[in-house]
């Protein structure tokens, strides 16, 4: 997983509420459990005019031009801002991988669904919950080209006029500034695992025979 400690990007708007991760990535998308080769499809029903199926390149595709993302000022946007509730709906993984293999590291808004909440710090995505009206003026904002430094050793969201703090657990804190997710935790306690097991297999050998 890749680390994030700062992130100084532009930020592209999605101005709906409920967004679910079948409209992040519809489930006809959903055939490999590799994390790449997503972010193609992210927002598909809203990015593309026409029926894609898995394959397709965003060249061969009828781009929706009305669709924020797709217009020029968002190009390369690294940070996603949207309404309450992102990510409900079923708890596919897959949804985090399409929006991080687009280009975004963070998404700003002001709750989340728990399951996707919990993903995006699996993946290297930070998820950030900021009060209703700070999302709202970011979105008064995002048109004249916004950028936005995060800082997560910090706690802070920084827009040129103000700084924003956020809560985030101590332990996902750590995994994100580190780049570990739960195995990468779990491999740096291998020597003690290890250790833990000869010893358990001396103290009760009868339980490893036959």
């Amino acid at each position: 997983m890749d680390a994030f400690t700062t992130l100084n990007g532009l930020v592209a708007p999605l101005d709906r509420a409920n967004v679910d991760t079948d409209q992040i990535i519809p489930k006809q998308y959903l055939k490999s459990i590799k994390r790449t080769g997503f972010g193609d499809y992210l927002f598909d029903a809203w990015r593309f005019l026409d029926q894609g199926t898995i394959g397709m390149t965003p060249n061969e595709r009828q781009i929706n031009r009305e669709f924020s993302l797709n217009l020029p000022e968002y190009q390369g946007a690294s940070i996603l801002i949207a309404r309450d509730n992102f990510g409900c709906g079923s708890s596919r993984e897959h949804a985090v991988w399409a929006l991080k293999e687009f280009g975004f590291r963070a998404v700003l808004a002001p709750s989340f669904a728990d399951i996707f909440f919990g993903n995006c710090f699996k993946n290297g995505v930070l998820p950030i919950t900021l009060p209703e009206e700070v999302i709202d003026d970011l979105f008064k904002r995002v048109a004249t080209g916004l950028t936005l430094l995060i800082d997560l050793g910090a706690q802070t969201v920084t827009d040129g006029e103000h700084v924003h703090g956020f809560e985030i657990d101590l332990a996902l804190k750590e995994k994100m500034l580190t780049g570990m997710d739960d195995i990468d935790l779990t491999l740096a306690e291998a020597e003690l695992i290890r250790s833990f097991e000869a010893g358990h297999r001396q103290r009760q050998p009868w339980l490893f025979r036959g």
